[in-house]
């Protein structure tokens, strides 16, 4: 029997690899943005409306440019530049609005300035990585911590996770989040989820503040563009696809400069997720395969109407099932971000080094210590190769 065009060009596959990367993109990391933005002391309707914000622009964006471009581009929040807005100290809500702002417009400018696009592939990798990860330890030391205070719950999440990542590694994040939710039901710790039923918008009036650009939006840049955009054009490289990163990074910076206002802090290229949908199994036909970027676009136009009670579940949820979900999701980002630190001998101490300042917390003249771990490592960097003259 010959299929239809419709089964040929819109297989099951398509659909149900869509879903699965929206699911794992979604629910593996939501705990972390609730707990980004009750760190900078955001209401529950900002906070709606960031998740709401955050997947429309996905939801958008994704579909523009997988049509645009004949091409799966999945697109995702940035899980890293999540939890480097989490771990900042001393960074109100209006001011980190700011610092979103700037990080997309310099985003923008990458893609615009091919100059810019040159030097920016020239930061040290090991650098790069290392200060992503001092911003992820923190995370990954609070899910053991967490095993302490609550044994009943992180323990058995964690094993979940250590024993599904063998064997099917996309849905052990997915596994464990569902397990941490049903012991926090089991146990009834949460309450009514109400708040109604669709996504809202609000935009609150983003304050540029010199420090909070400095601590927070240049390091938000580097983190997304290494650990997020980066590895996404590699990801579609492999998948056998020639990605162009100026649209990418114009179109998707754009969204966020737009997006920013309601709570949307950084919006760009998926690796992880990119992969479900970028691979044979999802359609044989690799020049009809865009057709996945535009399904898993779609997933996350709704999960923009319907953000309001996930949004309010998972507020719900007790700090240690937060930490113990964020510190799960933070793994594999970890694991990559020390290979990436520890693969250069000759730049190791200074990665070393911009780890452990990053790691520290230490903040100096009121800015955090990303970017003090940055100045470290480069300093470290330049010292090695002045003397070496």
């Amino acid at each position: 029997m010959i299929p239809s065009p419709t089964a040929r060009n819109w297989p099951l596959s398509v659909f149900t690899n869509a879903f699965i990367a929206a699911v794992v993109g979604f629910g593996g990391t939501i705990a972390l943005i609730v707990s980004m933005g009750q760190h900078l002391g955001a209401s529950a309707t900002q906070i709606g409306s960031a998740v709401t914000a955050l997947c429309l622009g996905i939801g958008i964006a994704g579909a523009a440019l997988s049509i645009a471009l004949r091409m799966p581009i999945v697109l995702a929040w940035s899980t890293p530049g999540a939890a480097l807005i989490a771990g900042a100290s001393g960074v109100a809500y209006g001011p980190a609005v700011g610092a979103f702002l700037f990080a997309a417009a310099l985003m923008m400018l990458l893609g615009l300035v091919p100059a810019l696009g040159r030097l920016a592939a020239r930061i040290p990798p090991a650098i790069a990585s290392a200060m992503l990860g001092g911003i992820l330890l923190s995370f990954c030391i609070a899910l053991f911590r967490s095993v302490e205070h609550s044994l009943l719950m992180a323990l058995p999440a964690l094993i979940v996770f250590i024993v599904i990542r063998q064997r099917w590694p996309t849905y052990a994040l997915l596994a464990a989040l569902l397990l941490v939710i049903a012991t926090v039901l089991v146990r009834g710790q949460i309450g009514h989820v109400g708040g109604g039923l669709f996504g809202t918008l609000g935009a609150t009036a983003p304050v540029l503040d010199a420090k909070a650009l400095v601590s927070l939006g240049i390091p938000l840049f580097l983190v997304t563009l290494a650990s997020q955009n980066l590895p996404g054009l590699a990801v579609m490289r492999s998948a056998g696809y020639d990605t162009p990163p100026r649209p990418v990074l114009l179109y998707t910076g754009l969204t966020t400069l737009l997006l920013a206002p309601f709570g949307a802090f950084s919006i760009n290229l998926a690796a992880i997720t990119a992969a479900i949908c970028t691979g044979d199994d999802t359609h044989p036909d690799r020049a009809r395969r865009w057709r996945a970027g535009v399904v898993y676009s779609g997933f996350y136009l709704l999960l923009a109407l319907f953000s309001t009670p996930l949004v309010e579940l998972f507020r719900q949820l007790p700090g240690d099932a937060i930490a113990t979900i964020a510190g799960l999701a933070l793994i594999a980002p970890l694991s990559g971000a020390m290979a990436g630190m520890l693969a250069a001998p000759r730049e190791r101490e200074a990665a070393v080094l911009c780890f452990l300042a990053t790691a520290s917390g230490l903040s100096l003249l009121g800015i955090g210590s990303a970017f003090w771990g940055l100045v470290v490592g480069f300093a470290v960097l330049g010292a090695r190769r002045l003397l070496a003259r």
